[in-house]
């Protein structure tokens, strides 16, 4: 017989970013972005009145671990920039790297960043009510360029074993500088070493 679980609906803040309902959360601080930043000089610089303040959290929701069933959650990522780069989340690549996930932006103005296996570099505006489609196979980091919080909603397949794989090395993803990456126009990017699938 097949099991039926109950449906939900979850709350989202756009105030704080926060979802009700949630099943899980975690929080990135300041602190615990150390070696992300191209420019260690201004991350130390920033560590005294940034330390222990939040950049970005997630919270999300998993009724199962099946593969046919969903996760979804949302992020929110406060405004900033490290030297010349905006505030970033470091970056992950799913464990199970053939696993495509949907963005949907609900507040701010953010990017998401993405590089392909072979090193092509692909960047989507993710605005309210902007969907942001990321293939498989591709890394993948959000970026607020905006002046306020970037919220956006998650959603994906869950994957057996470790859902996603963080990108430790800050140039394990294209990066973002923001002389070149403000709102409106045409940016150029660095793109680093990519991620090691061992």
């Amino acid at each position: 017989m097949t099991r039926l679980f109950e449906p939900i609906g979850c709350k989202v803040d756009l105030s704080t970013g926060a979802m009700g309902n949630a099943t899980g959360s975690y929080q990135k601080r300041f602190c615990d972005l150390d070696g992300l930043y191209a420019d260690p000089a201004a991350f130390e610089a920033m560590r005294a009145t940034w330390g222990e303040r939040i950049v970005y959290e997630v919270s999300e929701f998993r009724a199962t671990e099946q593969s046919g069933d969903l996760i979804f959650g949302v992020t929110r990522m406060a405004p900033g920039k490290v030297g010349d780069e905006y505030f970033m989340t470091r970056g992950h690549i799913h464990n199970q790297a053939d696993r495509p996930e949907i963005y949907y932006g609900q507040k701010g103005h953010g990017l998401m960043l993405m590089e392909s296996p072979e090193g092509e570099v692909r960047i989507l505006s993710v605005d309210a009510q902007t969907v942001c489609y990321v293939p498989p196979f591709w890394i993948h980091r959000s970026i607020n360029v905006g002046e306020d919080d970037l919220v956006m909603l998650f959603c994906y397949r869950p994957i057996q074993g470790r859902t996603t794989r963080s990108s430790q090395n800050r140039e394990a993803c294209a990066r973002a500088w923001s002389p070149t990456m403000e709102a409106g126009r045409k940016s150029t990017i660095r793109i680093g070493d990519r991620v090691t699938r061992s």
